[in-house]
């Protein structure tokens, strides 16, 4: 379990190195690093075959309890220089004090927590009940009470200060600090339990299992909770991002087969850019709208209230008739600037081969998967923010579209 959670975190650490490496002049970014390597690095030296192998190599026993107490309460002084980098302050001065107080104080307690452990005497090895066999040793008992409430504090000084802030305000960010809400409430109970398992100790019970099974568990949910919540506003927006690219497809295929090459060439990206799914969202939206500017010349106001209407019958909300009226305006308006280049009505049978192309497309998006707001194309009133770009692309699916284009193509012959 301790390595597995190691692992878990290191491997946060070397998607994150990257990033670091860019902005390592970036205090939250360092902060946020240094939280995770940390948090791995706890959990790979509190296992025991670890500690077994620390003390061996050091030729103290338990100098690996020492170790870990410093770890984690170093792992708790970057937690709090994050969560205030990731607040702010109006003031970056102040926000540097405060942080300076903080690595300050958290040094303090580990050299402290060091001369204990140098001064007491913990001759017998304890691999994974060592703060419950020693809770009633002179000095390493003050270790190890300054160790669980260093940690106590900082635990219970985040989770509510992320509990607090989850209600001013919203997004990814909210989700993040609710997320790591939880996972720092995890983490105090961590320190909960191996304080009732000490004090247990002190009044005669023996309540190890709290300390040495209990608490390990919950520490490694909130660990990797915690991790998990420093992360979700870097990927939160991307996952937007791919969420509306791929909704986008539909009507960025319909808008694509229906004018010309351009669009085509104005989405053809490098392979550098295969993964920056913003980039990709882009030109993908940019080319909805180029495609839409240019079939706007064929947009019929009465193919979108038939569409509109007939959604409305169907039982469609009010929204949702309006984006299939605009799909089916569209959809009717490629089909009409298709059949425009390959010639006119003279060439009836190439017109036909062209319609049913048309429809052949509409009926393929139907099957597929799925910038600046408040534009408009071709001054027919037609929305192109990207919220009502996605709408009618999800409209594009709807029969009322397809019975649209059908009814077109009947025209035409």
């Amino acid at each position: 379990m301790y390595f597995l959670a190691a692992a878990t975190l290191w491997t946060g650490f070397a998607a994150q190195t990257p990033g670091l490496w860019r902005d390592r002049r970036d205090p939250m970014k360092r902060a946020l690093c240094a939280v995770i390597f940390l948090a791995g690095f706890c959990f790979a030296l509190g296992a025991p075959p670890t500690v077994g192998f620390v003390n061996r190599v050091l030729g103290v026993p338990n100098a690996a309890a020492c170790l870990a107490y410093g770890a984690v309460n170093a792992f708790s002084a970057a937690s709090l220089v994050l969560i205030v980098h990731w607040r702010g302050a109006d003031d970056p001065a102040r926000l540097r004090r405060v942080c300076r107080r903080w690595l300050l104080a958290y040094a303090v307690i580990i050299a402290a927590q060091t001369a204990l452990f140098t001064v007491g005497d913990a001759p017998v090895e304890r691999l994974a009940d060592f703060d419950t066999y020693y809770a009633d040793t002179p000095f390493i008992r003050e270790m190890i009470v300054l160790y669980l409430m260093a940690h106590l504090a900082a635990a219970l000084t985040t989770t509510f200060l992320c509990w607090r802030w989850t209600f001013q305000l919203s997004g990814w960010t909210r989700r993040a600090l609710a997320v790591l809400a939880v996972g720092w409430l995890c983490t105090s109970a961590y320190g909960l339990l191996k304080t009732v398992a000490v004090v247990g100790r002190w009044t005669g019970q023996h309540w190890d299992p709290l300390s040495t099974r209990l608490a390990p568990m919950m520490v490694t949910v909130g660990a990797v909770l915690t991790s998990a919540g420093y992360v979700l506003p870097l990927l939160g927006p991307r996952v937007d991002s791919l969420v509306a690219f791929l909704r986008l497809g539909p009507l960025f295929r319909l808008v694509g087969s229906g004018s010309g090459g351009r669009i085509g060439r104005n989405v053809l990206l490098s392979w550098r850019s295969l993964g920056d799914v913003e980039l990709r969202l882009t030109h993908r939206t940019t080319a909805i709208r180029d495609g839409l500017r240019d079939v706007s010349v064929h947009f019929d106001e009465a193919v979108r209230e038939r569409a509109y209407r007939q959604a409305l019958s169907l039982g469609s909300s009010a929204g949702e008739a309006e984006a299939i009226g605009d799909a089916a305006m569209v959809a009717v308006a490629v089909m009409s600037g298709t059949r425009e280049r390959v010639g006119g009505p003279c060439r009836q049978g190439r017109q036909g081969d062209v319609e049913l192309a048309a429809l052949d497309v509409l009926v393929g998006i139907a099957g597929g998967h799925g910038g600046p707001a408040g534009a408009t194309a071709g001054g027919q009133g037609l929305d192109t923010g990207q919220p009502a770009l996605i709408r009618m692309s999800r409209a594009v699916r709807a029969g009322v579209v397809e019975g649209a284009v059908r009814a077109e193509r009947a025209k035409g012959w």
